[in-house]
């Protein structure tokens, strides 16, 4: 096959391309179409319709996402904040690297770091 790609036309190659492409597209259909018959018999068996399972409720909430996690410029996660000064709850600490001051002067007065925990 690979001497028979080599003897070919530009031009013969794209076609060649555009049927693979529209073979796969009429392939990927017919798999759809197999899979829901399947979807729906299974439900059947069960004694629902496919559409009484993948509908909601009316007033049913979407199960929720999972978020990710914001990043940093430099492309590591952003870490949620474990502490929050008591004196200014704007700010917060993630327990990740230096102590801030408010931190460190909540331990030097006799405090924990459990004390400030969020």
């Amino acid at each position: 096959m690979k001497a028979e790609l080599k003897q070919m036309t530009r031009k013969q190659l794209d076609k060649l391309r555009a049927d693979v492409e529209t073979a796969i597209k009429a392939l990927d259909a017919k798999d759809k179409k197999t899979a829901l018959k399947a979807a729906q018999a299974a439900a059947k068996a069960h004694g629902f319709s496919l559409d009484e399972l993948t509908t909601r409720e009316q007033g049913e909430k979407p199960a929720p996402r999972a978020r990710r996690a914001k990043s940093n410029a430099d492309g590591r996660a952003k870490v949620a904040p474990k502490y929050r000064n008591p004196n200014n709850p704007e700010e917060t600490w993630s327990g990740r690297g230096r102590a801030p001051g408010w931190m460190a002067a909540h331990i030097q007065a006799g405090g924990q770091k459990d004390d400030l925990a969020i």
